[in-house]
């Protein structure tokens, strides 16, 4: 649509049309505008979303309807309605983005933050939900944000080892709403098709750690991982091909899993790392996540073995590790910028429908603080 075409009388006469048909019906979707004013659907989205911003119409999931206590004086007003500005595609502005996430205490609160600074920069609103690791289907949240709050898109971030989730999976990729995976990839369908995803490149993230370690002088570097963790298995893959790169030992040092810090069994389950450490020479380890590499460097005190002179540790998330003494050297995965991203995905998703599928890779970076040194042996 060119410039003269959005502010002439043909914008005008459409916009006239598409209000009187509305008068006349009461409630209209996109499919049936589009057969009746002739225009593609991102154009009715366009024009429904500036003559809501008018007050002169009020959309519904899928499509449009008159305001509460409207009347016909409304089409006289619809030649002065203006474009948004140009930032805020006027196809977005009003957009409601539903946001399911695992949790609401760590790690994601960062990430719905970018999502809703992004969605705020565009006119649109986020309507963040809060799921469980433990869940078994995220369907249903899933279908209340689509069927009773009329959402226009998803951002998801299911289970992905859930009995139930190939079934999610498939829900997703055919409710006909654009649909991005946080920190999650999956395919459907007989033809494996890919559904939008952003993820951050965990396995970088810990080829980061070795390197940096490895850089120091360690030749024996193990990981240590919280099961159960989505994002464990990218670390170990990370720390694995890193380690053979340098010309390291995996095998013959440390590879735990330990259980999540809260857990009365990890602090025993640590205490076997550190006589596994001892054990085999291993003077460093990437611990995934902060909370074990805190509690950790706890049990480290207790048995008089000093971080970084005796044991390098680098911590995987950087939640709270800066907080720490001493500051714990950590991989901090992009958390804002993947909200950002995927809000950013969904937008150009509902910009050109016809778009191919995007999957975005982000990289962490690395923070080297206090808790990783040369080995005793080397300096």
């Amino acid at each position: 649509m060119t410039t003269t075409e959005k502010r002439g009388p043909l914008q005008v006469a459409r916009r006239t049309r598409l209000l009187e048909v509305l008068q006349r019906d009461g409630v209209l979707r996109i499919s049936d505008l589009t057969e009746t004013l002739g225009a593609a659907a991102v154009t009715i989205r366009r024009d429904i979303a500036q003559l809501a911003a008018a007050g002169l119409v009020r959309r519904v999931h899928g499509g449009v309807a008159l305001p509460d206590g409207d009347d016909t004086a409304a089409v006289l007003d619809v030649a002065a309605v203006d474009d948004p500005l140009p930032r805020m595609p006027a196809e977005l502005s009003g957009r409601t983005l539903g946001m399911l996430v695992p949790s609401l205490d760590y790690y994601w609160p960062h990430v719905a933050q970018g999502a809703e600074e992004a969605a705020r920069e565009l006119g649109m609103r986020v309507v963040l939900r809060g799921s469980s690791y433990e869940s078994e289907d995220d369907r249903p949240q899933l279908q209340r944000m689509v069927e009773r709050l009329g959402v226009d898109a998803l951002i998801v971030t299911p289970r992905i080892d859930a009995p139930t989730s190939e079934r999610t999976f498939a829900w997703l990729s055919g409710i006909g709403l654009p649909v991005v995976l946080l920190e999650r990839t999956a395919a459907v369908g007989p033809h494996r098709e890919v559904l939008e995803s952003v993820v951050t490149d965990h396995a970088l993230g810990a080829a980061m750690a070795v390197r940096h370690l490895a850089s120091l002088g360690h030749r024996k570097v193990g990981v240590v991982l919280a099961k159960p963790s989505p994002t464990g298995p990218h670390v170990h893959r990370g720390w694995l091909e890193a380690t053979a790169e340098c010309g390291l030992d995996s095998t013959g040092t440390v590879d735990a899993r330990v259980p999540d810090a809260p857990s009365p069994e990890c602090v025993a389950a640590l205490d076997d790392v550190l006589d596994q450490c001892l054990a085999t020479g291993t003077t460093a380890l990437l611990v995934h996540a902060d909370a074990e590499a805190i509690t950790l460097i706890q049990r480290c005190e207790e048995r008089h073995l000093s971080v970084p002179g005796g044991l390098s540790i680098v911590a995987y998330d950087d939640e709270v590790a800066g907080l720490f003494s001493p500051p714990l050297t950590a991989v901090r995965p992009p958390r804002r910028s993947i909200g950002r991203a995927a809000v950013r995905l969904v937008a150009d998703r509902l910009s050109d429908p016809e778009r191919p599928t995007h999957r975005m890779v982000i990289s962490p970076s690395l923070r080297v603080r206090g808790s990783t040194a040369e080995p005793h042996g080397n300096r």
